[in-house]
């Protein structure tokens, strides 16, 4: 039996940069795909599944899936036109291949939905080329022992929580533990392996030639279609559709959910403690997507976001009792408890490893806002919203007058105690705001007099003690002095007028505290501590909250050269993580949807102005 080839023998590094990744998915999971052709992180069966391959996080005992060519070559990465099949191409001294890789969509109920299946096909395109593939699973984060057997051309994994089968068009040997297979390819050949789950309602099943090429051509298809419903003709125009498509990618079909980012613990700074797990509903997060996607004409998806809203987080009877969750499980669930993995040394020695994520017990006031916004946009631009909509409506903002002058842990969710976080006031006054309009247009029933006042009331109070005159610009939390980038929103959310002086002379303070060439920090956690050690980079969703503040001030010009410097951060394929960081490195759980939302809408908006 020949010896297990392991990706420690070839030359490259431990753990590629996050931004050396592309995306693939079956709008219920999704698997990272390295440009040196290693899936290094795959969870199945869901999104916030315990993984499979998790190499990101541990080169030795994450599991990876390598797919390569075995002698030296160079490297190049990219989506097939329009969808979201990923292309891996080898460049080598005797010829050119190329790993084609994808997650068929399976848009009904049926057992197919439950395979989850994973197809890599390697073709040959020029010359001779040969490959090399190791397929080693570590389930449950590399926790759990598992079994492998060959059996009727197919390789079984087997573990206490999870059974994958491997089929393959070429020979395949095993040690009992790991698979892999040599083998080499001339112009015009092909050859497919095909990673499925398997259980009581999935039986094995083989992935030949025919049904790999029918698969490619169907997975195709559905991007395109998808794709087609957009209305965007604008500038910038392959940027925004990437980015519509990778928040597609971040939806979970069966409830509608779209998760803030589809990895757990990539840090936000090398060797810190800042890696969180991402992988779950954030009210906020949602909810802004659903504008932009909105915003592009996929109603679709905002319909199906509304839908889990009325089912999972409806406020019901706990309305009059207790604020909402600021995130939920894909599946609706409360319960989101936060652990530690010792065992992971994290990417890049960057520990602790967390899956689990305890900001869900947090207080934050502005998801309110978002998530009322969002619901007037649909109102708005997609289809009126259900009289028990309404209902839930009115019990929030019910809520939100009630509470609204609490202190909070705010947008950032920092971990260094509640304040009266002046982006929390704003997003109260929105969701108040917002509602009223709705009542207004709809002619809905509502106590409109009680909410004006408590409009009226949080307006005040951001003006009068979320001003400071030593700064020239409004702050982070009440009688402060500290900036926060999150007040970018201020005229975003049309609380105040774009061109005001107030707005103007803290747009220039932000811009000389927080801004390093067009890039934007959230704040300084030296002035403003958070609660956790250590920096992070620039935080990409506030660098676009950045240029759409310029445009709505007028400054179009400079908005425009802040966006086209900012989209050069983005990796090969257009990806982008939550930050950048000081040498231009992407940071953080990737991708980001929160990244990519305000993409969207700084392009529009932009684009827009521009004429």
């Amino acid at each position: 039996m020949a010896a297990t080839p392991f990706a420690g023998d070839a030359p490259g590094p431990r753990y590629p940069p996050i931004a050396e990744h592309g995306l693939i998915g079956d709008l219920r999971s999704v698997a990272l795909v390295g440009t040196n052709g290693t899936i290094d992180w795959y969870c199945c069966p869901s999104f916030d599944s315990p993984s499979v391959f998790a190499a990101i996080l541990d080169a030795e005992r994450g599991g990876r899936f390598e797919l390569a060519a075995a002698v030296p070559a160079r490297t190049k990465q990219f989506y097939f036109p329009d969808t979201n099949v990923l292309i891996t191409r080898f460049f080598t001294e005797d010829g050119v291949g190329e790993v084609q890789d994808f997650m068929p969509v399976c848009c009904d109920e049926s057992r197919e939905v439950r395979r989850h299946r994973v197809i890599r096909r390697v073709v040959c395109v020029r010359g001779t080329v040969p490959f090399r593939a190791l397929i080693a699973p570590r389930f449950n984060y590399g926790a759990d022992p598992h079994t492998l057997t060959a059996a009727e051309g197919m390789q079984v994994f087997e573990s206490p929580g999870r059974s994958l089968a491997l089929t393959s068009t070429v020979t395949v040997e095993n040690d009992g533990r790991d698979a892999w297979a040599d083998f080499k390819l001339s112009e015009g050949e092909t050859a497919v392996f095909a990673l499925d789950q398997i259980g009581e309602e999935v039986m094995p099943r083989g992935c030949a030639h025919a049904e790999a090429e029918h698969e490619f051509n169907a997975t195709v298809t559905y991007w395109r279609k998808w794709l087609q419903q957009s209305r965007y003709r604008g500038r910038w125009r392959e940027m925004v559709h990437r980015s519509a498509l990778t928040l597609k990618l971040l939806t979970y079909a069966p409830t509608g959910a779209i998760v803030a980012a589809p990895t757990t613990s990539l840090p936000e700074q090398l060797g810190g403690e800042r890696n969180w797990d991402y992988r779950y509903v954030w009210v906020r997060d949602a909810a802004f997507a659903v504008y932009a996607l909105l915003r592009l004409g996929f109603s679709g998806e905002a319909a199906a976001f509304m839908k889990f809203l009325t089912t999972h987080i409806s406020p019901g009877d706990g309305a009059a009792s207790g604020p909402l969750q600021i995130m939920y499980g894909i599946d609706g669930r409360a319960d989101l408890p936060e652990r530690e993995l010792p065992h992971l040394e994290g990417h890049l020695g960057s520990a602790p490893v967390r899956v689990g994520n305890a900001a869900a017990d947090q207080l934050q006031l502005d998801i309110y806002g978002a998530l009322i916004d969002s619901i007037y946009l649909y109102d708005k631009w997609a289809q009126p919203i259900s009289s028990g909509q309404w209902d839930d409506v009115c019990h929030l903002v019910d809520w939100v007058c009630d509470h609204w002058d609490q202190p909070d842990e705010g947008v950032w969710e920092t971990r260094g105690g509640r304040k009266n976080f002046l982006y929390s006031r704003l997003m109260c006054w929105v969701a108040i705001e917002r509602a009223i309009r709705l009542a207004t247009h709809r002619g809905l029933p509502a106590d409109h007099r009680r909410w004006r006042q408590a409009r009226d009331t949080i307006y005040r109070r951001i003006m009068d003690h979320g001003w400071s005159e030593r700064r020239g610009a409004f702050v982070q939390y009440e009688h402060a002095d500290v900036l926060d980038a999150s007040l970018l929103m201020m005229p975003l959310a049309k609380f105040i007028a774009p061109t005001d002086p107030k707005w103007l002379s803290t747009l220039d303070a932000l811009t000389e505290d927080l801004v390093s060439d067009s890039l934007v920090y959230r704040y300084d956690p030296q002035a403003s501590p958070d609660g956790l050690r250590g920096d992070e980079g620039t935080f990409s969703i506030c660098s676009f909250w950045y240029v759409e503040a310029l445009v709505r001030a007028g400054r179009v010009d400079e908005a425009r050269l802040a966006f086209e410097k900012m989209l050069t951060y983005a990796n090969h394929l257009g990806l982008y993580a939550e930050e950048i960081g000081r040498t231009g490195e992407q940071q953080g759980n990737f991708p980001q949807a929160f990244t990519h939302l305000s993409l969207i809408s700084a392009a529009f908006n932009l684009d827009r102005a521009l004429g």
